[in-house]
């Protein structure tokens, strides 16, 4: 994950915080496999991280990111109820695990009104990096199922960047393969949490 950033944003932890800027690549799973989901790698093809979708046996709306030795990092719910069935936007919140096992809410955001829509998505954290006077940390940028879409803080510095190279595109003609490239100090356990909600909401790999 490479050396400790110095002006680390941590929001699930430090240590998913590099102090160089990392391209790590994605490439999802057939559903059979630990319900569909993507698996996440370094230049070297080592596993960074995993992210299990509902599959047929799992949950609806709950996504887990797991770290490469398959320890959970991040429980994803899509929040239910009566109060947000009237809701226009479906919320998601994203928890993570303390040492004891306990969740803690560490980001939440609303999906978009239609997966058609190309509107920016914002997402606010528990940690609340300097967003001076907006009301949210994040914001995604672009449109996901298009591979072209960026994660910008609040200043509108680009965090991390969706893409797809071209001769991948051209070989494979699928999204199947893509690439995340990440700025230094950014917490890549949340970078792929967000993606994780992404492939959901855009019914991808994740979905039930």
């Amino acid at each position: 994950m490479g050396g400790k950033a110095t002006n680390a944003m941590p929001i699930i932890s430090k240590i998913f915080c590099s102090s160089s800027q990392v391209v790590l690549v994605v490439r999802r799973r057939p559903r059979v496999i630990n319900g569909g989901g993507f698996v996440v790698t370094d230049c070297s093809q080592t596993v960074v991280f995993k992210v299990d979708g509902c599959g047929v046996l799992g949950t609806k709306g709950e996504l887990i990111v797991r770290d490469g030795d398959g320890g959970a990092l991040l429980l994803i719910r899509r929040k239910g109820g009566v109060v947000q069935a009237l809701s226009i936007h479906r919320q998601w919140k994203g928890y993570s695990f303390d040492y004891e096992g306990l969740q803690k809410l560490v980001f939440s955001f609303k999906e978009p009104k239609s997966c058609l829509a190309r509107n920016n998505i914002t997402i606010r954290t528990s940690t609340e990096h300097n967003r001076g006077n907006k009301n949210w940390d994040f914001e995604i940028n672009g449109y996901f199922p298009d591979r072209d879409c960026s994660i910008v803080d609040s200043k509108g510095n680009i965090v991390a960047q969706v893409g797809v190279k071209k001769e991948v595109n051209e070989l494979m003609g699928s999204k199947d393969l893509y690439h995340v490239v990440i700025k230094p100090g950014i917490d890549q356990a949340f970078v792929f949490g967000v993606i994780a909600v992404l492939d959901y909401i855009y019914e991808e790999s994740t979905r039930c």
